[in-house]
């Protein structure tokens, strides 16, 4: 029963509410406790999926807000009552705080091709505090969504999303259902349907048609009608799980770019054919609108505005005209600055019409990429500075992408010291640990655990706002990207041999002598060079070229590589139960039989046709056979999951033979002779039903004096459905073991 008092508590109360300023502070109070619940409610469904809830219960998460919500990511971590309290200012720093934890006090480790943690019973005392000194931390590179994403469902993405939680990512690059509303506009700019689809490729080339690198291919007539409603509605998924946790996506704007039709439906408007180097037929080369039309403007506009409506206001808006391809000509310096002034103008008016609030944002890597014919780059700092001097420097976010190519490939200056920090301008300091997906280990493991120090501390750096990494292809060389996302919450550089002792332990749960041998000597060979694109001889077309063998393979081979397998093998009597070490060792086997059978070929090859020894071909098609077994089981590297998740957006078998042919398209001959095979896939099931049988079938061919067109051959691999006969060793370490002791010693002798 309700006192005489507590009515008049109660009718007071009530009263208070009618006055408009306390009823909208308790309405501001309502929502921002809502706000917060809902912050720490995502952070632990985070958790619970990735930790399962017997370790995720024992979290207990607190969300503390900063006075400045523009703060950097920070967290504290601390032990009682056998549970672990994590008190952090965004559900991502939440996230990131749990990972951190468990991976530093009790060897605890996420990563693609599995996961292991464990928690006891009984925690130690523990308190700890972590901040990163960077506002964002970057993910993805526009390709990232050709090479590894293009096919994904919802349950793949929701694990991809996890995963950059725990490893304490807030700034994924998104393809945001780009083509759908793009497609769109064009509609109601008055493009028929059919002109509208010329202008698209198919959806595993999507990444180079919003780069404007080409048109139509493998897409156009070809792309079902389905698919524009499927990526609505899986990126409504995406981007509500992004913000959930408190991420910033990077989604794309209109760049410029514009279907063949445009000229008749727009007489006025000025356009430029493009030509970009992928050697694919003329009828792809793409269409350029000049921004000084005010079409280009108006449809930026639309773009956004249509983008907005369906998805929800963003901040960060991606417009790249120039990737890899020249700029409109000039006839003096003078022209050409003033003309890139108003280029970079008009490109933020187009967002800026729309979303006063949005950032541009542009990507790096033309920058010193981009060269004459005379290997002088084109982006002096003085035509860069043109092409940003009048945007708001608030307003332009550049992605740094490629800093290793900076210092190792080009061996130029880095471009934030070029550029004198970007003319204070935003950007992200970042790497690009991966070109198309390549599989064979690669990268200097000392340059990503020191060179982002050198920014930071760098006094005429500008506004660098964040670190990231920007692969082509993912789902490879694991250990680069578990260092990469430590390194975005250090002020110093990381000592290598500490920090993989350490990883070994988290990965493994132990680290034997000769594992940590194997680590030192990876150091000095596959995990100590850097080539841009490592891929191996069998991987290309199977005949050398007029002048002699052709023989394009860049992947590491040495002496301290050979003995790095061994060691790494030798592990196994104390790890072999392991499932991550299974998957490394077998990684590390086929990198090591591959190099056996590019020497085998070449060796092959070496001789005129006529005097060829076949039984090394055979000896050849032999290994790869096994490696194509040894990769059977590895979560990472089979094709049958790359076809399945294309032919899955299918609704029939016409439309599931459509995506899978275009996936399996862009992983071999993608398009053109300059890039064939660039995608470089070392994976079960290409090894063994497309690269051995392209070898087998041409020498037979040769043998017995017949035509063999290998183009053809390619095409009707893409265009027939695979089918997946490759199968595992019941023993593949034993197996792995056995082919190294076979071949070590003709690697070192050949």
């Amino acid at each position: 029963m309700v006192s005489i008092i507590d009515f008049y508590k109660m009718n007071f109360f009530l009263k208070m509410l009618n006055r408009p300023k306390v009823a909208l502070f308790l309405l501001f109070i309502s929502l921002q406790f809502q706000a917060v619940a809902g912050d720490i409610e995502a952070a632990k469904s985070v958790l619970s999926r990735t930790l399962g809830d017997d370790i995720s219960e024992r979290f207990v998460l607190k969300l503390t807000k900063t006075v400045d919500q523009q703060a950097n990511d920070q967290f504290n971590v601390s032990t009682s009552d056998n549970c672990v309290f994590i008190e952090g200012n965004s559900p991502v720093a939440l996230t990131r705080a749990s990972y951190s934890y468990l991976k530093q006090e009790h060897n605890n480790l996420l990563s693609w091709s599995g996961e292991n943690f464990h928690l006891p019973t009984t925690l130690s005392p523990f308190n700890k505090s972590e901040s990163t000194p960077y506002q964002y931390r970057y993910y993805f590179n526009v390709v990232t969504h050709g090479y590894s994403t293009p096919y994904w469902d919802w349950s793949r993405w929701e694990k991809e999303i996890d995963w950059m939680a725990m490893h304490g990512m807030n700034m994924p690059l998104i393809g945001g259902a780009h083509e759908a509303i793009l497609h769109r506009v064009f509609r109601k700019l008055g493009f028929s349907k059919q002109q509208s689809y010329q202008y698209f490729s198919g959806p595993a080339h999507f990444a180079w048609n919003r780069m404007g690198n080409l048109i139509t291919w493998d897409g156009g007539d070809k792309l079902p009608e389905s698919y524009f409603d499927e990526q609505i509605a899986l990126n409504h998924k995406i981007l509500k799980r992004l913000r959930s946790l408190g991420m910033t996506p990077i989604v794309h704007a209109f760049a410029g770019f514009v279907p063949p039709a445009t000229s008749e439906l727009f007489p006025e408007a000025q356009i430029r054919r493009l030509s970009w180097g992928g050697g694919l037929p003329e009828s792809t080369y793409g269409y350029l609108l000049s921004p000084e039309n005010p079409l280009f403007v108006k449809i930026g506009k639309m773009y956004i505005e249509e983008w907005q409506k369906e998805f929800g206001k963003n901040e960060y808006y991606l417009a790249d005209s120039f990737n890899e391809m020249d700029v409109p000509p000039a006839d003096t310096e003078a022209e050409l600055l003033t003309e890139l002034a108003g280029y970079g103008d008009r490109v933020y008016q187009s967002i800026k019409a729309a979303n006063p609030d949005a950032t541009w944002v542009m990507q790096g890597w033309t920058f010193p990429y981009h060269k004459d014919e005379n290997r002088q780059l084109f982006w002096t700092p003085e035509r860069l500075h043109a092409l940003v001097s009048k945007v708001p420097d608030d307003k332009l976010l550049i992605l740094d992408l490629a800093n290793e190519y900076n210092k190792l490939w080009w061996k130029i200056d880095p471009s934030w010291k070029m550029y004198s920090g970007f003319f204070n301008k935003k950007w992200i300091y970042s790497f690009i640990p991966n070109m198309g997906g390549k599989t064979p280990l690669n990268g200097r493991f000392d340059i990503y655990a020191e060179l982002p120090i050198d920014a930071l501390n760098y006094k005429d750096k500008g506004n660098l706002i964040g670190f990231g990494f920007a692969p082509e292809g993912i789902e490879n060389n694991e250990m680069i990207y578990e260092l990469l996302t430590d390194m975005a919450w250090q002020r110093k550089a990381i000592d290598v041999d500490q920090w993989q002792a350490k990883y070994a332990m988290q990965r493994y749960g132990a680290y034997p002598g000769s594992l940590e041998k194997a680590f030192s000597y990876l150091n000095k060979s596959a995990l100590g060079s850097f080539v841009d694109h490592p891929i191996h001889r069998f991987q290309l077309r199977p005949y050398r070229n007029p002048e002699g063998v052709e023989d394009h393979a860049t992947v590491h081979e040495s002496e301290d590589f050979i003995k790095a397998t061994g060691l790494f093998l030798q592990a196994s009597e104390q790890l072999k139960d392991n499932k991550l070490y299974q998957h490394d060792a077998m990684e590390i086997t086929t990198l090591f039989l591959s190099l056996v059978t590019d020497n085998l070929l070449t060796k092959f090859l070496a001789k005129d046709v006529e005097q060829r020894d076949y039984s090394v071909l055979d000896e050849a098609i032999s290994v790869m056979h096994t490696m194509d077994k040894l990769l059977a089981e590895h979560p990472n590297h089979q094709l049958v999951t790359w076809v399945d998740y294309a032919r899955t957006w299918g609704s029939t078998t016409a439309e599931k033979d459509y995506y899978e042919s275009n996936a399996k398209r862009l992983l071999t001959t993608w398009g053109g002779d300059p890039v064939n095979d660039y995608a470089g896939r070392v994976w079960s099931g290409l090894i063994g039903n497309y690269y051995a049988p392209r070898w087998q079938s041409y020498h037979d061919a040769v043998k017995n004096n017949q035509t063999f067109d290998v183009r053809q051959w390619e095409e009707n691999w893409v265009m027939t459905p695979y089918k997946n006969t490759s199968t595992a060793y019941q023993d593949p370490v034993r197996v792995a073991q056995a082919m190294y002791f076979k071949y070590k010693n003709y690697l070192v002798s050949k």
